[in-house]
Formats: structure tokens, C-alpha cells, sequence
């Protein structure tokens, strides 16, 4: 054999086989369920405020008015949203795409920073989520209680458990669907359609719909929402560094790990190390996974673990802090980089993204005019010898007050308009008004002639209240 290569020919190789029904266990193997242990302490004090205003927003926000009508509407049939006393149409969608790409990079930024704190504290996935489980511990019980019942042969109590708890699953869903498309069609009416059979058919359909889904990933799957199907998990890696403060485990402290009693003073020079292998970190995990096996995908950065060692460490006499928000660079004992360059760079484009939106805001006109002129002819030959041509002016008041504006023509000598020149439109409505304008073909030498209408604010008396906004209508 050459001394440069190695003959791998006789090299053993160890084949496992394994018959078909092993393979299609381990495909498809059950879901454990995760039994989530209540703690308490100061991320999960916070996480519940967070939570509770977080709901308290989306619950409240639907019933607020404003001049009169619902705060915050966004009415897809009428193709038009209200909120507060802005009115955006399909023609503003520009703003709502800057209002994505801000909550884009301020997600983006907070991540580069404190990890997934988003996903533990304020998503509507962890919060409702947090809610279900507390209606769980309510009626069954403890972590080991629930366990119990699950493992007991059915029986009245248990039936009524269980049923009382998906009871109010249900109703929560149900509250939380008709809230939602509260947001997309008047939330007064709807609740009074809906409770007595009066509501529309896509009314219905969209309340169900949400319900349900609302029941299924709050009550059912849960994690699964967190671990498998939302995309943030799988991309989030991409915006940490070492300088991320995340929900880590000191693991030169903690290790080895091992029981012990209170009294152990000298349990260091047993080898052993501060986490006395309680596992009561996984037991809080609403994901099931163990910090103690370093950074996963699965961590949403709720702090449950944080609190639940702490308890431990108090109980124990020993410091706090073997799991903590910390950097991979403060374990290793090095300085934590608070403005590096990633992060940085995240924020100026945010402070750039807000800029755009503030400054597309500021110069959103709060009128627009489409001229649509009559197709059906190039032109009309009135019995007085006068051409004349048809538009429509569709006149959209953006505002929330009611409006009244002068429309006129201008650009061409001697032309004559024919119809309407004063309209008062409702704030947010809109309003088509057909016009014709005439002119003697013998006062002019050009066959394409560039006319301008112009709409011009009015005030309560008449008087101009703005210098008007011109509109290009071609010929």
C-alpha cells in the first residue's frame, strides 16, 4: 500500500437494518404532550403585564370612536381604512407597505439585540397561548395534577374537567374572532347580528374560521406553531452574533450536575457543579426543550427557565444567574459589544424606513380627483355648433371632516363648463360627478388641446381655504 493513501477495504463497517415498522415508528412517532409548569418571578410578572396589555389593546381598540364612527376600521368591501382621523384608500397602500417594512426592521433590530423576546413576551401565538393555559391550570390543576388526570380512566370528574375546560377555550375563541373582524366591519352591529342569527353568511364563515383556528393553535398545538411552522425560528440564527443577549446556560458554572442537599457546602470539591439537576427548566419550558443543551431554535426567550432556576439557586443558597439573558462573549469572559456594526447598521436603516414613512405621510394630499372621460365618443356636436366632450370626476375626500370644494376648468379661452361647480362630500366618502365642457372649434387652431381642473377647498361662508389642487385631463 502507498504511504500517501489509505485502504479503506478493510476497514469494518457496522450496517444497522432496521425492519419497516421501526422506520415508520420513527418517522412518525407521537407528539409528547408538554405539561408547562406555572412559575413565578420577575420575566414571567413581566410577560404577563406585556401580555395583559398587549390583550387589553386588541380587545378595546375596535370599540373606540372617533368623530362619530368606529376609531379603527378597516373596511376591505368598501376598499378604504379608517384609522382615527386618517382614511387610507387603495391608492395610500404605499403607507400601510412602510408600516410593514418598519415593524420588519424594528423586529429584525430587537432581535439582533435580545434575541427572540418578540415570540415570548408579545406574540399573539405566546399570548393567547398563555391564556388557554391558564384557563388548564385553573380548572385541572398543577403540572403533576393534569398529568394524574390524564393518566386516570374517565370518569364524571374528569368529563366535567375536561368539558369545562374546552368550554371556556371556546368561548375566549369566539370572543377573540368576533374582536378580530370587528376590526373589518362595524364591531357593535356585528356582535348583535351575530348572537341573534341576524349576521351575513361571510360574517359567520369569517367568525367560525377565526374561532377555530384561534382553539387549534392556542389549545392544540401550541408549540408546534413555534417549533415546525412559523418561518421566525428558522431565520432568526441568521440576526444573532456573539454579542445577542439570549436565555443561556452558564454551563462552567452549572456543570457536572447533581443532586444534593441544602447543607452540601462542600459539593465543589465533589466535582459537581451549581445546577443540582432538578430539571425544573424544562418543566417550565412551554416548548419542552432543556437550556442546558445550549442555544435552540426552539428557546422563544420567555425567561420561565430564568425564573424557575432562580427559585432554585434562593432555595439553595447560591447566587443567582446560572441561567440568564447573557452573550456568548460575556461567558467567555470577554466584553459584550453593545453598538457593533450589525446593530447599528439595523437601526439607521429603521431611522431611514420611519423618515420615508413620516415624510410619505406629511405629502399625502387630502384629495384625490380621477378624471374619466367618456369613452363611448371623441366628441359632441351640440345644436348651438359648440364641441363639447363628458367627464366624470371621481372626487375623493381622504379627511374625516365634511368638505366642500369649487371645481373649474382652466388652460383654454372661451370654454364653457356645463354642470355642477360646487359638491360637498362626507369625510372618508367619495363622490363621482359627471361634467361636460363646451367650446367654439372656430376660437381655436389646434385639435389636442391640455385642459386642467382644479379643485379648491372651501370654507363654511364660501371663502377659498386652499390654494386648490390641479388635476391633468389631457384633451
Amino acid at each position: 500500500m502507498d504511504n500517501n493513501r489509505i485502504d479503506i477495504k478493510n476497514i469494518p463497517v457496522k450496517v444497522e437494518t432496521y425492519k419497516p415498522e421501526q422506520l415508520s415508528q420513527a418517522k412518525y412517532a407521537s407528539r409528547d404532550r408538554i405539561y408547562v409548569r406555572s412559575v413565578k418571578g420577575l420575566h414571567q410578572s413581566l410577560r404577563r403585564n406585556m401580555g395583559f396589555i398587549f390583550m387589553a389593546l386588541f380587545m378595546l381598540l375596535p370599540w373606540i370612536q372617533y368623530n362619530g364612527k368606529q376609531a379603527i376600521l378597516l373596511n376591505i368591501g368598501e376598499q378604504k381604512f379608517n384609522i382615527f382621523a386618517l382614511t387610507l384608500w387603495p391608492q395610500d397602500f404605499t403607507i400601510l407597505a412602510w408600516i410593514f417594512v418598519i415593524a420588519a426592521y424594528a423586529l429584525f433590530f430587537v432581535t439582533a439585540f435580545y434575541g427572540r423576546v418578540w415570540c415570548g413576551y408579545l406574540c399573539p401565538q405566546s399570548v393567547w397561548t398563555f391564556i388557554f393555559m391558564w384557563f388548564e391550570e385553573k380548572i385541572q390543576g398543577t403540572r403533576n395534577q393534569r398529568m394524574t388526570l390524564d393518566q386516570a380512566p374517565w370518569s364524571v370528574s374528569k368529563f366535567v374537567k375536561k368539558a369545562l375546560t374546552h368550554f371556556c377555550w371556546l368561548a375566549f375563541a369566539l370572543l377573540t374572532a368576533l374582536i378580530f373582524v370587528g376590526y373589518f366591519t362595524p364591531v357593535g352591529p356585528l356582535f348583535m347580528e351575530f348572537f341573534t342569527f341576524q349576521a351575513g353568511f361571510w360574517a359567520v364563515v369569517s367568525v367560525l374560521f377565526f374561532a377555530a383556528c384561534t382553539y387549534g393553535n392556542a389549545g392544540w398545538m401550541r408549540e408546534i406553531m413555534c417549533t415546525h411552522i412559523c418561518p421566525y425560528a428558522r431565520f432568526q440564527s441568521a440576526m444573532f452574533d456573539k454579542d445577542t443577549f439570549t436565555v443561556t446556560y452558564d454551563e462552567q458554572r452549572g456543570e457536572n450536575r447533581g443532586p444534593r442537599s441544602r447543607k452540601d457546602k462542600d459539593y465543589k470539591e465533589k466535582g459537581l457543579g451549581d445546577c443540582i439537576d432538578c430539571n425544573l427548566c424544562v418543566h417550565v419550558c412551554p416548548t419542552g426543550i432543556d437550556i442546558r443543551n445550549g442555544l435552540q431554535y426552539e428557546c422563544i426567550n420567555c425567561g420561565a427557565c430564568i425564573d424557575a432556576c432562580d427559585d432554585t439557586m434562593a432555595k439553595m443558597g447560591y447566587p443567582p444567574g446560572l441561567i440568564s439573558y447573557t452573550t456568548e462573549h460575556s461567558l467567555n469572559g470577554k466584553p459584550t459589544k453593545v453598538f457593533r456594526s450589525k446593530l447599528v447598521g439595523y437601526f439607521i436603516i429603521l431611522l431611514v424606513v420611519c423618515a420615508a414613512f413620516a415624510t410619505n405621510l406629511y405629502l399625502r394630499k387630502p384629495l384625490e380627483l380621477d378624471i374619466i372621460r367618456d369613452r363611448g365618443a371623441l366628441y359632441r356636436e351640440t345644436p348651438e355648433g359648440l364641441i363639447e366632450n363628458t367627464y366624470t370626476l371621481s372626487i375623493i375626500n381622504k379627511s374625516q371632516q365634511e368638505k366642500r370644494y369649487q371645481l373649474e376648468v382652466s388652460g383654454v379661452t372661451g370654454i364653457s363648463w356645463i354642470g355642477v361647480t360646487q359638491v360637498t362630500i362626507a369625510g372618508g366618502d367619495n363622490l363621482n360627478v359627471p361634467v361636460s365642457l363646451a367650446l367654439d372649434p372656430y376660437s381655436v387652431s389646434k385639435p389636442i388641446l391640455d385642459i386642467e381642473f382644479t379643485v379648491t377647498e372651501l370654507s363654511e361662508d364660501g371663502y377659498s381655504v386652499s390654494q386648490g389642487n390641479k388635476f391633468f385631463a389631457g384633451r
